[in-house]
């Protein structure tokens, strides 16, 4: 079972990359500290309600979008589709897998 530090985490980092976010930018946006977003992302702390709300809307999210499961599944399986089409690509000699 995952930890929701963990699903927290690792949302946190993928919808502030998605949206060209540093961890400085999104804390200015949210009206905190820099290190609290790194230690959010590091599974050091946890924020308050007020905070989870502030961080989804700044990253144009729900703040039950946070803790799924499902947006690291996708991108999982994203990667998953993108390393067999290279595969192919590599097997069948094409710069283009169409």
């Amino acid at each position: 079972m995952t930890k929701l530090r963990t699903i927290l985490a690792q949302n946190l980092r993928a919808y502030r990359s998605e949206m060209g976010f540093s961890q400085l930018k999104l804390a200015n946006l949210v009206d905190s500290a820099p290190n609290y977003i790194a230690m959010i992302e590091a599974e050091k702390r946890f924020p308050t309600d007020t905070m989870l709300e502030k961080i989804a809307t700044a990253l144009q999210r729900e703040p039950c979008e946070l803790f799924s499961t499902i947006p690291l599944q996708k991108r999982w399986q994203e990667e998953l589709l993108a390393d067999f089409a290279e595969f192919i690509n590599l097997k069948m000699g094409k710069n283009d897998f169409t």
